[in-house]
């Protein structure tokens, strides 16, 4: 459970204020005697004897020493938040800056720990706050209806890879409050939730694949809004990001909307571009990402490729630490094969600057598509990643440095939208 966030970082009742307290200090001490004293035995005294078992003291060493090497030694905790028994240690390290966030249960005992971005505790606007729920879970989300010339046109957001809240923010970035709220200002709805592995990290185990992880969610959003009769006369919209666009044939599948909107999907294999992403960042910095990572990742990616690849192979020899479930099911996808079987209009949108999914994949889903009349293919030579505009040689402080969704794609979006 720990080790697969911890992997993942490269690439959530009131109580009693006393009862906050406690559990406050409580927290801090075990991230002082896990991370500044070094105390493993001690700090694997805090978990619950639930949990315990789960994570042996040698593996929450091997983590502690593994995480120190990708994000720098432990600086100060900056600030603490709580939602309930979930609580928010934003945490400076040497290299980054991130919530440590730990679950605590009814004996003050820990039922989970893991490294998170950073979570903005705001006040929620009870006006646009919207509950769905999603299999066993509900979804945190906001709802934003135009209050005059609303054009009945309803966009759900599906994030990128990682534990995203709503507004898909990365650093000072919000990417998907930066469309929502243009969209709005042009009478279009828009409902985005916090990812299930934000809120719920807890729920994403060894058997979980991309349909807990991204599919269902965005599925039962979409039928949430397309069975209630609030929203009879809506055409519903799926905007996938990133991850999001490279699931998208099979959320359309289940989901069955007007319209799909691809921003940066990955038309290749995913191990496969994780080999080119670890090899333009050596290039960048070979400091930060070494000769062995490259290796490393791609040792990894030749197994997964292997015959010797099956539902046992451990997660420690499998690209970002995930699980042989999660890699069989996107061996076993083929989103250009998949994406033929789309009926409705679809919009492709891609970043001349985004060095994690490039040019390339935009043209084999643009090949896939030619004879398909509907398929619209929009490229934006300045825009990174996240489709902000920058300049220079595209690298990850471009997503460190605050920016705004560029507008002329925003404009190509809205048009598509309202067509």
């Amino acid at each position: 459970m720990i080790m697969k966030k911890l992997l993942t970082l490269f690439l959530t009742t009131w109580f009693l204020l006393s009862f906050s307290q406690d559990r406050k200090e409580i927290g801090k001490t075990f991230i002082k005697t896990l991370l500044v004293d070094k105390n493993i035995e001690k700090a694997h005294s805090y978990f619950d004897p639930s949990i315990a078992g789960q994570i042996p003291v040698d593996q929450l060493k091997a983590i502690t020493e593994q995480l120190q090497g990708q994000i720098g030694s432990f600086k100060n905790i900056l600030e603490v938040n709580n939602e309930g028994n979930i609580y928010y240690y934003y945490t400076e390290f040497e290299k980054t800056k991130l919530d440590v966030q730990l679950t605590f249960g009814d004996n003050n005992k820990m039922l989970g720990f893991f490294l998170v971005p950073h979570k903005t505790v705001e006040k929620p606007d009870e006006k646009t706050a919207l509950k769905i729920k999603s299999d066993a879970i509900e979804l945190d989300g906001t709802l934003l209806i135009p209050p005059s010339n609303d054009k009945k046109k309803l966009v759900i957001f599906v994030h990128g890879s990682g534990p995203h809240d709503r507004d898909e923010m990365i650093a000072e970035n919000k990417p998907f409050k930066d469309i929502a709220e243009y969209l709005l200002n042009n009478g279009i709805a828009s409902y985005r939730y916090d990812k299930r592995t934000y809120s719920y990290p807890e729920t994403f185990t060894e058997k979980s694949t991309v349909e807990e992880e991204t599919i269902n969610d965005a599925v039962n959003a979409a039928l949430y809004f397309k069975n209630n009769t609030d929203y009879k006369g809506y055409q519903i919209i799926i905007l996938g990001h990133s991850q999001g666009a490279y699931m998208m044939p099979k959320i359309a599948e289940r989901a069955q909307v007007s319209k799909y909107v691809f921003m940066a999907g990955n038309a290749r294999p995913l191990q496969d571009l994780l080999v080119e992403q670890y090899e333009y960042l050596h290039s960048l910095d070979a400091a930060k990402v070494p000769a062995e990572a490259v290796q490393e990742v791609k040792k990894q990616v030749a197994f997964l490729n292997s015959s010797q690849f099956n539902l046992n192979s451990p997660a420690s020899e499998l690209p970002l630490g995930q699980s042989a479930a999660y890699w069989k099911y996107l061996k076993d996808y083929n989103q250009l094969n998949e994406v033929k079987k789309i009926k409705a209009p679809m919009f492709f949108a891609q970043g001349g600057r985004d060095y994690q999914v490039t040019e390339k994949d935009f043209n084999l889903w643009k090949g896939t598509l030619k004879n398909d009349k509907t398929a619209e293919f929009k490229f934006y030579p300045t825009l990174s990643h996240l489709f902000m505009a920058g300049s220079g040689k595209p690298s990850p402080k471009d997503y460190e440095t605050k920016g705004k969704v560029d507008e002329p794609f925003l404009k190509d979006l809205t048009q598509f939208i309202l067509k």
